[in-house]
């Protein structure tokens, strides 16, 4: 189980570049801005909001919130969260009622946009911790043991501490690892209808409250009821990258009946929500590296997030890992302030440990939604949490 995250007062004195302004390396640069410690975001993107960033996110008591108090975010965190949209509903194709809990009022895993918590990170940021538009091309080790970084608006840096917070396919991450993300079989398709309390008010009450899941074997309709009465829907299919590629996400009616004929014979509220989308449906192939994935210590770099240990969202372990990890780095380096090395080397045992742990979870609750025995065991599974 993580612990709550103490930081001394101790500093090093280097240079470090943070690959990727996403929740590692934001909750990076925070708690090591908190301690004295500067550092600089280099984020592809233009700004900050120049692509979507996806829905809501459960942010655990035991890690992500841990994250966050290190950050001393922890108040703003909870007045960005959505009270009550922590309700589940399971369903059968039939639309059958197979589990249904409310909300708790109070949840342990209080549900925010990942948006608006990204937000949160940047603000909390001096104006110049975070170059934007800077793509990494390159990374190069030094003869001295420092980080030669090379940009695609051909811009460069020298670092003496690199950090791979860029996501599933880093640049980084090819420093110190082989390993490459693996297709785990399942995707989603993410449409959305805002007003869609109105519009389509059957699927709406189907829905619930919060969040339903209408699951059988190698497909789920799992979709969400925002307090606007926003509907989303992420529609996973087990199929082939061959399938996904041939669809043309562009072509909206198209697109949404060639997928809904997967869902023949489903109950008629729940292929409503298969059918609209006010937006263009966007296409995510689930990937993920291997659980047990970890990599020699080589001097002045290292991984987080996403970049470190890749996994599917059934166990909604994504972000939370992401924004300990960050806490946890910047913790390791305030503790070890004559040493990067002695601090990479703790920060990475931990690391290893906690992310292959959570990797397997998340590997288990894949197979529990998408196996023989689903809806059912599905069901199982959040009867027993």
């Amino acid at each position: 189980m993580p612990h709550a995250i103490d930081i001394p007062p101790a500093a090093p004195h280097v240079r470090i570049a943070i690959i990727g302004a996403g929740l590692a390396g934001l909750t990076l640069a925070r708690v090591l801005h908190l301690h004295g410690i500067a550092a600089t975001l280099f984020e592809g993107d233009a700004a900050p909001g120049a692509r979507a960033q996806g829905g809501l996110l459960d942010i655990h008591e035991y890690n992500g919130q841990l994250g966050l108090k290190a950050a001393g975010l922890h108040k703003q965190f909870l007045a960005l969260t959505l009270p009550g949209e922590d309700a589940k509903r399971i369903v059968d194709k039939n639309g059958t009622v197979l589990l249904d809990r409310p909300s708790s009022g109070r949840s342990s895993s209080p549900e925010v946009e990942r948006g608006a918590l990204r937000q949160l990170l940047i603000d909390s940021l001096p104006g110049h911790a975070i170059e934007w538009g800077r793509k990494l091309l390159q990374a190069v080790q030094l003869a001295d043991g420092r980080y030669h970084l090379t940009f695609a608006d051909s811009g460069a840096v020298t670092t003496d501490l690199l950090v791979g917070a860029d996501g599933a396919w880093s640049r980084v991450r090819p420093l110190v690892s082989s390993a490459e993300p693996d297709y785990v079989g399942s995707a989603f398709i993410e449409t959305c209808v805002s007003r869609g309390h109105r519009c389509h008010r059957v699927a709406a009450a189907t829905i619930g409250a919060g969040t339903l899941m209408a699951i059988a074997p190698g497909k789920a309709i799992l979709a969400h009821r925002h307090a606007n009465g926003t509907l989303q829907a992420h529609i996973a299919l087990n199929k082939p990258t061959s399938w996904f590629e041939a669809l043309d996400v562009s072509r909206s009616p198209d697109v949404l009946r060639q997928i809904g004929a997967e869902f023949a014979g489903w109950a008629m509220p729940l292929r409503a929500l298969v059918a609209a989308s006010d937006t263009t449906p966007r296409l995510r192939l689930i990937h993920a590296l291997p659980a047990l994935h970890r990599w020699e210590r080589r001097p002045g770099v290292t991984l987080v997030g996403d970049a470190a240990h890749l996994m599917s969202p059934f166990a909604g372990e994504g972000a939370n890992l992401a924004i300990y990890d960050g806490a946890e780095l910047a913790r390791a380096l305030c503790e070890h302030p004559a040493g990067i090395e002695a601090a990479l080397t703790a920060y990475e045992c931990a690391l290893f440990a906690r992310s292959s742990a959570a990797a397997m979870r998340t590997a288990h609750n894949h197979q529990q939604f998408f196996g023989a025995a689903a809806p059912h065991s599905a069901v199982a599974l959040f009867a027993a949490t």
